[in-house]
């Protein structure tokens, strides 16, 4: 469907229900007709789709992010930062 056909005329409160569903709609965590609801509205609301193509993108970007071991630098400081911790912690 071409941008030109996706209503302008956004209800809020239709929307922001939409909204909430798209976590679990990337996700594949809903039922099959609630799936096919958003696809609906997605393929209707230029807004919620370019919140839904944002929110994926965030969402492949930090899982790429978090399969990738941490800089030793990095581990090495937080440790360090850990173990002033529990120092405290055991002083107090």
């Amino acid at each position: 469907m071409s941008s030109d056909a996706r209503h302008q005329h956004v209800d809020p409160q239709e929307c922001a229900d939409y909204l909430e569903q798209i976590v679990y709609f990337i996700d594949n965590e809903l039922a099959e007709a609630d799936c096919a609801a958003v696809r609906v509205h997605l393929d209707t609301c230029n807004p919620c789709l370019e919140k839904y193509d944002l929110q994926r993108t965030v969402k492949q970007v930090v899982a790429r992010s978090c399969s990738e071991p941490a800089p030793a630098e990095l581990r090495e400081r937080v440790m360090l930062r850990i173990r002033e911790v529990q120092v405290r912690i055991t002083e107090a």
